[in-house]
């Protein structure tokens, strides 16, 4: 099985963007910096159109274990290669790789080769444009309604990140 993985991280800074409003009219958009985050580990499976995602409160390698963990357990029956950027714990001498699974490092400074940063990108612009989160918890919940709709839409899925070099020849 062909996974991708990335991390995105979202918090409480919220960033004004453009958006719509009636001729004359200057549309009033909420703006905070507030330093809490959460990161979200997610992996998909493109060609299948399947995803599954951890929330975790660093980026670190003690939560890449946490996450590798996570995904063997997750596709137990199946060995995995999973795509991932070069962050720094994804090669660290304390990362610990589950027996199914190999990590396959996608060249440098090359996000648009992940197909998990569509992801984040239909987050941020389907449940965190031009908001204001009042905590972080109110983050999470909003998160995790996005996370499990986009789990549940394996179409959605496929089309975002069914990426050629991910598509499995038989």
């Amino acid at each position: 099985m062909i996974l991708a993985q990335d991390e995105g991280c979202f918090g409480r800074i919220s960033i004004p963007r453009r958006c719509w409003a009636p001729p004359k009219v200057r549309p009033q958009v909420a703006r905070q910096v507030v330093r809490e985050y959460v990161y979200v580990y997610s992996a998909v499976a493109p060609s299948l159109g399947k995803m599954t995602s951890l929330l975790l409160p660093r980026a670190d390698t003690a939560m890449m274990n946490l996450f590798l963990e996570h995904i063997s357990q997750e596709f137990s029956n199946s060995f995995i290669v999973m795509q991932v950027d070069r962050a720094g714990w994804h090669n660290a001498d304390e990362l610990v790789i589950p027996e199914n699974i190999r990590l396959i490092l996608q060249p440098a400074y090359s996000p648009e080769l992940n197909p998990v940063e569509h992801l984040w990108d239909y987050l941020r612009e389907n449940y965190f444009h031009n908001w204001a989160a009042p905590s972080l918890k109110h983050v999470i919940e909003v998160l995790i309604d996005g996370l499990q709709l986009l789990a549940a839409d394996g179409q959605l899925l496929q089309s975002m990140t069914n990426f050629p070099h991910l598509r499995v020849i038989c």
